[in-house]
């Protein structure tokens, strides 16, 4: 039996359907039914009861499956160090991050990623929208977010906080802030999310927080577009520092409040490196989750 066949039925068992697994395979539906039914008639077991509407693992099938899959990726892993022992990682790595951090963080470090590691392919899928990496064939996510749960393997990148922050533009009609309950008599510019939309909470120190309500004539559900918002002064935006340090260095915008720490949603936030849950993790997702740690780390100091 072919080890490629027994990764097409994981890959069935993963999507929950023939056509999913078709589509990750880029193959036709036929053939991946026509691969199942040659495994079960080889094993003389039905892995999977079909009908026109749902598949489901039958009990045979869900034993064997969970014993294969750690076989299946030790002879992946045999395969991988032997390449290693070649040369450097290689092959296509599919990832996924927001749009924002894609084009912000991501990008301006791939010429330093390739020049290190030129046999690796990358497919970057820059969405706002959290993709599922099995559905999709993705090695890699990268998410901004509390601690993650759930099923995925997640290391954190780099930690991340956020500002509150307006053009000198904008301040320069308005009353000083002195503290941030005076956001609440000013245009605030909010993400078009639920839960980020009517306060921002913020902390002095060891002090208790408290929320700020705010309000405004401008809701966007991109970060960079709110970011061009808040340079073209339409109002007041909080944002992730790794989107406005350089706007925050040149004197385009301006932080508010700056001795107390600011958030739409949790303190503790992060970037993370979320990957399927497997026991063993490619050389080329490897190569680029340690890459991310050390220059996003390196960039944060």
């Amino acid at each position: 039996m072919e080890i490629a066949s027994l990764k097409t039925v994981m890959l069935v068992q993963a999507h929950g359907s023939i056509a999913g697994a078709a589509r990750a395979l880029d193959l036709d539906p036929s053939s991946v039914s026509r691969t199942v039914a040659a495994v079960e008639a080889d094993l003389g077991i039905r892995l999977f009861q079909r009908t026109t509407r749902r598949l489901t693992v039958t009990e045979e099938g869900q034993t064997y499956l969970t014993r294969l899959a750690p076989l299946v990726e030790e002879i992946d892993a045999v395969r991988e160090d032997a390449r290693g022992l070649r040369g450097k990682p290689t092959g296509l790595l599919r990832m996924t991050a927001s749009v924002a951090f894609a084009h912000q963080v991501i990008v301006p470090l791939l010429p330093v990623f390739q020049a290190s590691y030129p046999d690796i392919t990358i497919d970057l899928q820059s969405s706002d929208a959290n993709l599922d990496l099995v559905e999709n064939g993705i090695d890699l996510a990268i998410r901004l977010a509390p601690a993650p749960k759930g099923d995925l393997v997640s290391t954190r990148l780099m930690h991340t906080r956020y500002r509150v922050v307006a053009s000198p533009e904008y301040l320069e009609g308005q009353a000083p802030i002195s503290n941030p309950n005076d956001l609440a008599r000013l245009n605030c510019l909010r993400f078009a999310l639920p839960g980020l939309q009517d306060a921002w909470t913020f902390q002095h120190g060891n002090d208790a927080p408290f929320e700020v309500s705010v309000k405004g004539n401008l809701m966007i559900s991109n970060a960079l577009a709110l970011r061009r918002a808040a340079r073209m002064s339409l109002g007041v935006a909080i944002l992730a520092d790794w989107l406005i340090e350089e706007d925050l260095r040149t004197g385009r915008l301006v932080a508010l409040a700056p001795e107390h720490k600011c958030t739409a949603t949790v303190f503790r936030t992060a970037a993370w490196a979320l990957y399927v849950n497997r026991t063993y993790l490619p050389q080329k997702v490897r190569a680029m989750i340690d890459f991310l740690k050390t220059n996003l780390q390196r960039g944060s100091q």
